[in-house]
């Protein structure tokens, strides 16, 4: 063979090499294009699923359209769907798929002209077996805007949302005091603290911040209710009603021993909009209106806790 054919075999080697070379190398960007359209899919359905949840239980309608908006602003489903189902109460549970196709660049050259991508979220909205940020007011589940029916140890509320209404705050030294239906009283968030003593200024904090620790329901100590007169209290309950800071309160269903020994047994929580107070010594009132709470806390898996509008969203899965 002469050297002449030896070098033509070798061109023509070189060549196929580097057409196979650059084949791979395009089917190469090619996949990691598609994978990465998987994962943006992932993060449309998640967030979309996500955003629907807010609205469940109550709007599965507005779910279904705030989880289409938030897809639409981030490429769309596709032909993928959204349906809403039920697990521990009706329509508590939104699932979103999204399947779109990915189409092929390099990948063509051998026929290829895109691949189907697609990713499945499930997110749902159940109520709290415990939660974090709860304010120092516990209000009696007996108020009518809560409007709970059957048995104390298992009553259904349906409350009344945006409902001005005024609190009147328990005076535990008075016969009587812990059962008027809108009293609300002072509390030691100190889970498992058998006394009330807790400083003015920590119940301020607890009042514009939240208490940072995650709380059950069970028994609570009260907290002395001079401390509502208390100029840091009163300085914290201004400072939520000029925001119009919504604040999660607990919701007792009975209150046990007087005064210094009063505990509250508390068995859920509520969202609250404080619009003003007045303060009578170691009386008072707190007016404003409740509202539905989205909360950071830990779902009810059972059902088993009363349900006043604070929830928590999260996917599952």
């Amino acid at each position: 063979m002469s050297a002449r054919s030896e070098r033509g075999q070798a061109m023509v080697l070189t060549v196929v090499f580097l057409v196979v070379l650059l084949g791979m190398a395009a089917m190469v960007l090619d996949v990691g294009s598609w994978y990465k359209a998987d994962r943006d899919t992932q993060k449309t359905a998640d967030a979309a699923a996500l955003a629907g949840a807010q609205a469940l239980p109550d709007d599965p309608n507005k779910a279904t359209q705030l989880a289409q908006q938030y897809a639409d602003k981030n490429g769309g489903l596709g032909s993928g769907t959204i349906s809403i189902s039920s697990n521990i109460v009706p329509n508590d549970t939104i699932t979103v798929s999204v399947k779109r196709t990915a189409p092929g660049f390099f990948s063509k050259v051998v026929g290829v002209n895109g691949v189907n991508v697609g990713s499945t979220a499930v997110a749902r909205t159940e109520g709290v077996s415990a939660v974090k940020y709860v304010a120092p007011i516990t209000v009696d589940w007996q108020h009518q805007l809560l409007n709970c029916t059957g048995p104390s140890q298992h009553p259904k509320c349906n409350v009344q949302f945006g409902v001005n209404t005024t609190l009147s705050l328990q005076d535990l030294h008075s016969p009587g005091g812990g059962n008027a239906a809108g009293a609300f009283g002072l509390i030691n968030l100190n889970y498992g603290d058998t006394t009330g003593n807790v400083g003015a200024g920590t119940l301020a904090g607890w009042l514009t911040s939240g208490f940072p620790g995650t709380l059950p329901t069970g028994i609570y100590y009260q907290a002395p209710s001079a401390n509502f007169n208390n100029s840091q209290f009163d300085s914290g309950l201004d400072t939520l009603v000029q925001n119009g800071t919504e604040v999660l309160f607990p919701v007792y269903r009975s209150l046990m021993g007087p005064g210094q020994n009063a505990r509250y047994d508390i068995i859920g929580w509520v969202g609250f909009v404080i619009t003003s107070y007045n303060t009578h010594g170691s009386a008072g009132t707190l007016s404003g209106y409740f509202t539905s709470y989205t909360a950071d806390g830990i779902q009810d898996t059972t059902g088993g806790n009363p349900y006043f509008g604070v929830k928590k969203v999260q996917l599952v899965g």
